[in-house]
């Protein structure tokens, strides 16, 4: 009965996807009809010439829609594989000091030489290399205290990662009290999350992380599975515990500081979809993987598309909504689980 929930949730979540992401496309500052919508598509398959429409459609609405769509996904898969490696459901993919690293490594760009030196890429940011190298070397601070000779204990990468986080808050506020007005607003912007700066050099990356957590996420399901028991139960179910975790932690930190690079600090996101996902199917990660996939996805693209639209003809940053929307939702799962016991 759970494997037939599982497969209907599955289902259900697949076909809703590309239905968000049309509505995504036709809200904005201008709004476009879904026919109009479908029409532009099909039209730029078949190679018509481009009109304004589809310009604002193809250049501008796709590419970001897309980036959120990718963004959402490996954020909440990599929330459901730390949930699972800590054996947590609180866990998210910023504890192992990802996210706190790359805060540091694009404030200090922009700090340091204003975020406006061409990058070795053109479409984007030095901002964006900048964070990207921060979360990495916070990732390898945090699996370096925590691995010894007998391996990597997932307890001191959780607190390593709480202090690596403290320290990243205490450098971004050091940063900001020597900013000036210009640099502080940028760093602001930058950390509150935000999606409008899509481009398909991001989708194109983006794309190529999403496609590497494809490939090599699903066959780590049921070692995942395996380490719900305990370490040393699925040590005795032949799973090679410091091989996962090494190979987990590597792809968590591949994807969140990809994400984090391109589109800034986005949370709850691999939080409270994973645990909520969690309630209606159950751990089993060979479900709980693509699940949580699309229902990131669906939900970064539908507070994206209400970030575009709710202070016209102004945006609000996207991270700021994921956390409106996450917040409130999140304690209420908590106050309901507290209600069951």
């Amino acid at each position: 009965m759970r494997y037939l929930a599982a497969a209907k949730l599955v289902w259900f979540l697949a076909l809703l996807l590309p239905g968000v992401a049309i509505v995504s496309l036709s809200v904005g500052t201008v709004s476009i009809p879904w026919s109009q919508i479908i029409q532009t598509l099909l039209a730029s398959i078949v190679g018509i010439e481009a009109t304004q429409t589809s310009s604002i459609v193809l250049d501008i609405r796709l590419p970001r829609i897309l980036l959120a769509l990718l963004v959402g996904a490996v954020l909440a898969v990599l929330g459901a594989v730390m949930q699972g490696l800590f054996r947590n459901p609180l866990a998210d993919p910023s504890l192992i000091g990802v996210s706190g690293g790359a805060s540091v490594g694009a404030s200090l760009v922009i700090v340091l030489v204003g975020g406006t030196v061409a990058s070795p890429l053109a479409g984007l940011s030095l901002i964006s290399f900048g964070a990207f190298i921060g979360g990495v070397i916070s990732t390898l601070v945090v699996y370096r205290v925590a691995t010894s000779g007998i391996g990597t204990s997932v307890t001191t990468m959780l607190l390593a990662g709480i202090a690596i986080g403290a320290i990243a808050g205490a450098f971004n506020s050091l940063l900001s009290y020597f900013s000036d007005n210009q640099m502080l607003r940028q760093i602001s912007v930058w950390q509150m999350g935000n999606l409008g700066g899509a481009n398909w050099l991001k989708v194109s990356i983006m794309l190529a992380v999403a496609a590497v957590l494809v490939a090599v996420l699903p066959g780590q399901a049921k070692s995942l599975n395996a380490l719900l028991l305990g370490e040393s139960e699925a040590r005795h179910l032949g799973v090679d515990v410091q091989k996962i975790k090494q190979k987990l932690i590597f792809l968590t930190a591949l994807g969140v500081g990809v994400s984090v690079a391109l589109a800034g600090l986005i949370g709850f996101v691999g939080l409270i979809i994973p645990h909520m996902v969690r309630l209606l199917i159950g751990p089993d990660h060979r479900w709980l993987l693509p699940a949580t996939a699309l229902a990131g996805a669906s939900l970064l693209m539908i507070a994206d598309s209400i970030a575009r639209i709710v202070v016209l003809p102004a945006e609000l940053p996207t991270g700021i909504l994921t956390a409106l929307l996450g917040a409130p939702f999140f304690i209420g799962l908590l106050i309901r689980q507290r209600g069951e016991f």
